[in-house]
């Protein structure tokens, strides 16, 4: 075994643990997860069953994963973060019954290569977040984020881009379109409505 689970953590003996991953005290990791190498998952925090995650992710304190999530590579998910998986969610029936497990469809949220969620955000599934993009913290998220885009607010909406560092880009002046990051130096160009790295 090469990775580090505290002694009070719960996980289950179908999940995939990556090489160099940290799970913490009172985190739960569920049926048939599967996290990469060196992830780091923070006390309180729950990996829901199947939840799939890539290599260098790090879910903070008591943030919540549910299943069907797919997380990408390096991706950052904030304190008591939040990945919905019901966007009709009810306990009972029309009529009254209890809802069980098999009563309902799942939709997940997928998150891309190198995305962050800030603190206390809110992922109302089925979403798609992209690749590098930043949420703010306390955000609630409810329409898919494009690759690099920054959004904030309830609902979330799109305030600017950020790059690869995590700073928010500047676009260059006498130049439309083209943006820089203040503190790589690292060029991007905004082409209707999508930012590539130039």
């Amino acid at each position: 075994m090469n990775y580090r689970v505290q002694p009070t953590a719960q996980v289950d003996e179908s999940a995939v643990i990556g090489d160099g991953s940290s799970v913490w005290e009172l985190a739960q990791i569920r049926e048939r997860a599967s996290l990469g190498e060196r992830c780091v998952i923070g006390r309180g925090a729950y990996v829901g069953t199947g939840v799939r995650m890539g290599d260098d992710c790090k879910l903070q304190n008591y943030s919540l994963v549910y299943e069907p999530a797919e997380l990408g590579d390096g991706v950052f998910i904030g304190p008591a973060v939040v990945l919905t998986n019901d966007h009709n969610p009810r306990s009972v029936s029309p009529d009254g019954g209890q809802l069980r497990g098999g009563d309902w469809e799942a939709v997940g949220v997928r998150i891309a290569d190198g995305a962050s969620i800030g603190a206390r955000a809110v992922c109302v599934a089925p979403l798609e977040i992209g690749r590098w993009a930043m949420v703010a913290a306390g955000a609630v998220v409810t329409k898919d984020v494009p690759d690099f885009a920054l959004v904030v607010g309830v609902p979330a909406r799109q305030v600017g881009w950020v790059g690869r560092a995590g700073v928010r880009l500047v676009e260059r002046a006498g130049e439309p379109g083209v943006f820089e990051c203040p503190r790589t130096g690292a060029r991007y160009v905004e082409k209707a409505g999508t930012l590539t790295e130039a």
